[in-house]
């Protein structure tokens, strides 16, 4: 049976019917299996609830007075405040032209009237456990953000196994993006990203994790043992990939020209990177990933303090 996690905070559904016993049906079913869950009876009720209330789904039927389905979802869609709002679209028809009508319009899923209960709750359960995962995720690296990067962690606090956690960004990635802009600062960002997948990914077992916190900082979580290897894979294998990013002239001389805020042109170096590293293991043990994560912060800010790309590891470290 698929159920809302207890230990989360209660999803709210937003169920748009003007049937009052399909309404009914989907509330009493949805509020069994661990949702909140509030009515609208067309779309104009549901736009002057959604006002006061954020739901985490709406549940939205196609064929409805005064606003109907498709026309709800559209102007949802459009609103950058409910633009992401997942969508599940009921219709009485099951011709595929009405399923591709919804989608189109921009509905995250569909149910096809009548339906049992655990379809029902399967789809919603489905759809919010995909919206979180698409929110937690980099749009730009694909990779899991800050919110999964703590859970991994948390994750191995609980499982009581040693682990080590990275802290990496680009030293002088501001140079980069005064000179070129943005757009090229994004590939030396997802230049990191593909180096740091291969690193981990050479490592094997036990799978290491690898975050994007958010700019240019990245996280690795791994056993203790891959720490080292993994670097030393990633660090060389960055530092050639971003001097093909730079102007030929640029990487050939080994340095950019940036104007400082008086106009006077300064020298940066091409850029490198920096690694904070911290464990918990022996008796050095963290119990909050905020804990290790700022040492691991602390260490590289450390590393900042070397030449070149430099890996500073927590010397507090204490073993049985």
């Amino acid at each position: 049976m698929v159920t809302a996690d207890p230990a989360d905070e209660r999803d709210l559904i937003l169920v748009v019917d003007d049937d009052p016993d399909i309404a009914r049906f989907v509330e009493v079913n949805l509020k069994l299996h661990g949702f909140d869950v509030v009515l609208a009876r067309d779309g104009q009720e549901a736009l002057d609830l959604i006002e006061r209330q954020r739901p985490d789904l709406a549940v939205v039927d196609l064929m409805m007075p005064r606003i109907g389905g498709l026309e709800l979802t559209r102007r949802l869609r459009a609103n950058p405040m409910t633009a992401v709002l997942p969508i599940i679209m009921l219709t009485a028809k099951g011709m595929t032209v009405d399923k591709v009508v919804g989608l189109t319009a921009g509905a995250d899923d569909y149910l096809v009237k009548p339906f049992d209960t655990a379809e029902l709750v399967a789809r919603v359960a489905t759809t919010l456990r995909r919206n979180r995962e698409f929110r937690e995720v980099s749009p730009l690296t694909g990779l899991p953000g800050n919110a999964r990067v703590g859970r991994e962690i948390t994750d191995r606090v609980r499982s009581g196994t040693d682990y080590a956690v990275a802290y990496i960004d680009i030293d002088r990635f501001k140079s980069v993006n005064d000179v070129y802009g943005f757009v090229r600062g994004d590939e030396f960002i997802t230049t990191l990203a593909r180096c740091l997948h291969r690193a981990v990914v050479s490592v094997g077992l036990p799978p290491a994790f690898l975050g994007h916190i958010g700019g240019d900082d990245f996280v690795v979580v791994c056993a203790p043992e891959q720490m080292r290897p993994l670097m030393e894979r990633a660090i060389p294998d960055f530092e050639r990939a971003a001097d093909d990013l730079y102007d030929p002239q640029d990487a050939q001389r080994g340095y950019v020209e940036v104007k400082d805020r008086r106009g006077t042109i300064q020298r940066a170096a091409l850029v490198t990177l920096s690694v904070g590293a911290a464990f918990s293991t022996g008796s050095r043990r963290f119990t909050d990933s905020r804990e290790i994560i700022a040492v691991a912060n602390e260490m590289k800010s450390v590393a900042k303090g070397q030449w070149g790309s430099f890996i500073a590891t927590d010397r507090r470290l204490s073993e049985d």
